[in-house]
């Protein structure tokens, strides 16, 4: 009798929404697991005349709690190749190995015939944005993981939505994006087959982290308005790491009746955040009054505005080379930076990235550009 073992390194992800199936490649430490809620019914009475407490207790399991998973892919944007088996479009237009995840991060990732709902793709580049996330509830798939080799043991988690996406920025790192979100229910299944599937076996399209260039631009150079200059009109940093974290804050709905085991029914959206944090050197050039230790300075210096704004742009990759992937949040709202003491003095801040207005849904777009 042999028995069959299941490794983490013949791992396959697959995101199935309608008839359009991606294959997607992630990396090592992906999961996803299922728990049930449970109450627990305790007696507590005194002695009775016969000197007996009672002390017994009774379980039941109420609901399933929403699936949960997680994995990390790389980004991987690239041209189209056009037509042909796997095909993710039929012209030479930019797209990316994940761009359904962020599909179902930003709206309802409708497919139809090469057109993601979310994702604007052409000749020059992909966007990414968030105009169609106002809604209480987004975009659901049935997310895949088969596992083995051979024997395969296959499960689809049902319902799948996609709550938080992060960047990382490490600094001797391959451009890599954290995904988490929940499903409904896990059951075992079968296969799929990809039907979108370009750009997964390429070299040619993974991004070095240690490329990327962070811009800051002041919304205004004068935010007091005391008719003074108190910010430079840009800000040079180079980073040594950071990070961009956007999030849905997704609850989940689950009945609650007497004599059942309750299936979560679906999710609501809370609200959406997007932040992140960056680090840099203290720098001074005695030529320019835009270095980082001039931003430490002019951002205690606007004591007195409760709100400050400013435009952030990271080019993970670069400004100019390609691959690439850039992070635009055009209205930020930044801490005044920290000192990090160590070897080389650091500056490390975190900032929230804001709509432009309350209601607005601006805060963010990603753009990706393939080689």
């Amino acid at each position: 009798m042999s028995q069959q073992l299941y490794f983490s390194r013949d791992t396959k992800v697959y995101i199935a929404k309608g008839a359009a199936i991606w294959e997607i490649p992630v990396l090592d430490g992906f999961s996803f697991s299922q728990a049930t809620n449970s109450s627990e019914i305790t007696l507590a009475e005194m002695e009775s005349s016969t000197g007996i407490s009672r002390r017994g207790r009774k379980a039941f399991n109420d609901s399933l709690a929403p699936a949960e998973w997680s994995f990390s892919t790389y980004a991987r944007p690239f041209k189209s190749a056009g037509s042909g088996a796997g095909a993710a479009d039929n012209a030479l237009n930019h797209h990316a190995v994940e761009e359904i995840l962020w599909a179902l991060l930003a709206g309802d990732a409708t497919y139809s015939t090469f057109d993601l709902t979310g994702i604007t793709a052409g000749l020059s580049n992909t966007v990414i944005d968030f105009g169609a996330s106002n809604k209480s509830t987004l975009g659901t798939a049935d997310l895949y993981f088969v596992l083995g080799n051979a024997n395969k043991k296959v499960y689809k988690l049902a319902g799948a939505v996609v709550n938080e996406a992060s960047f990382d920025f490490s600094i001797d790192g391959i451009a890599s994006i954290s995904w988490s979100g929940f499903a409904s229910q896990i059951v075992e299944d079968t296969e799929p087959t990809a039907t979108i599937y370009e750009g997964i076996v390429s070299t040619s399209n993974f991004i070095r982290n240690r490329l990327t260039v962070l811009t800051a631009v002041p919304t205004t150079t004068d935010p007091d308005a005391d008719a003074v200059n108190d910010l430079e009109a840009s800000y040079n940093m180079t980073l040594t790491g950071g990070s961009v974290t956007i999030s849905n804050n997704i609850s989940f709905l689950t009945p609650d009746e007497l004599g059942t085991v309750n299936v979560p029914i679906g999710h609501v959206t809370g609200t959406r955040s997007v932040s992140g944090s960056f680090t840099c050197y203290l720098s001074k050039d005695t030529a320019t009054a835009n270095q980082s230790s001039d931003f430490f300075a002019d951002m205690q210096s606007i004591n007195n505005v409760v709100t400050n704004s400013f435009a952030l742009t990271f080019k993970v990759g670069g400004s100019a080379t390609t691959p690439r992937v850039e992070i635009a949040m055009p209205t930020c709202h930044i801490e005044i930076p920290t000192h990090d003491i160590a070897d080389i003095i650091s500056l490390s801040t975190t900032f929230m990235a804001l709509p432009s207005t309350i209601d607005a849904t601006d805060e963010v777009t990603v753009t990706y550009v393939g080689s």
